[in-house]
Order: structure tokens, then sequence, then C-alpha cells
């Protein structure tokens, strides 16, 4: 299963990141259609995004309410009322199926992969969060036994929009990928 995570409060950006246009999209619709082409998809909403839930259920698409309480205590939860998942950010815009493909026939069903890219495929204008040397991605496999780095390959994943100024960048990106 593929579960989109759109449930956050988005309080750098101050408004709900996943119904934010992108390319004449929605970032959560643009990562939807990717990830519905790869296998069984829901989106995992809260209370914190009352818009977000209007969107789904105009656009018919499925999810599933958290409790809402944070990011870790969310996919905690998730992964026990479904088990094992693949996770996508809802803010992620320029995820692909084939990323989302890839970190899904890699995983095992035990142990969690985190999603990476090498620094040096970062484009420069992107600050992505760093750890242990890597750029860390939204795209994760969500498992109960340890957890291990994944290297992705797509260099736009190391653009998770969480503020304006990214919002920015990711509609020009859009405009000039034609996607």
């Amino acid at each position: 299963m593929i579960i989109i995570l759109a449930g956050g409060k988005s309080t750098r950006m101050g408004r709900e990141k996943p119904v934010l246009m992108v390319g004449g999209e929605s970032m959560l619709l643009r990562v939807y259609d990717q990830a519905s082409a790869v296998g069984e998809t829901v989106v995992a909403l809260s209370m914190n995004t009352p818009r977000t839930k209007e969107l789904c259920i105009r656009g018919g698409v499925p999810f599933i309410e958290t409790p809402g309480r944070g990011y870790v205590e969310d996919v905690r939860w998730l992964l026990q009322e479904f088990g094992p998942f693949v996770s996508v950010s809802s803010d992620l815009p320029f995820v692909r199926a084939s990323d989302i493909a890839a970190i899904a026939k890699a995983f095992d069903g035990k142990i969690s992969l985190t999603g990476v890219l090498p620094l040096e495929g970062v484009p420069k204008d992107l600050k992505p969060a760093v750890y242990k040397g890597y750029a860390v991605v939204g795209l994760n496999a969500v498992g109960t036994e340890g957890e291990r780095f994944f290297e992705m390959s797509n260099p736009l994943l190391a653009l998770n929009v969480n503020t304006p100024e990214e919002l920015k960048l990711a509609r020009g990106i859009a405009e000039l990928v034609g996607r």
C-alpha cells in the first residue's frame, strides 16, 4: 500500500500545502496521480487539513483520517492500522511513478527505507534536509525492523515544498519542465 501523507499543520507555509497549485494542479493530485499509477494508494489526512479533505471528496480520492498529533505519531498509527507501507509526502510535486515503484520494489516489508539523494546530485538552489551526508526526501518505506537509506536518482525529490519561497521555486520549475 502507498500512503500519501497530507495531514500536517503546514506551519512554515502558513496554509494547507496539499491544495496549493504547481503546474496547474494541486500538489496532492500531482502526487496521487503518480502514486496510484504504481499501486493501491490512500491519502492520510487529519483535522489540520479540512481543505485537503474537501479536495479528496470532490476528486474521488480515497482517504483516511489520522489522529493528527504529529508526523511520527501519525506514521506509527498508520503502521499499526495498515502494516508496512510506502509513504510519500504530499509536498513532493516532482515525484514520479518510477521513484515510488523503485522504493516499493526494494522494500521487503520489514526494514524501513529512507529515501535519500547524494548531495552532489541536488540542484544548487535547493536546500534539503541533510542527514549523514545525504539529502533526505519525502519518499520512504515504513517497516518494523530497523532502517536503511535508499538512494534515489530524481534530483527534484530534494524539493519538499515547505515555504512560500519553495512554492515559488516549484512553480518556476514546473514551467520549465512542463509538468
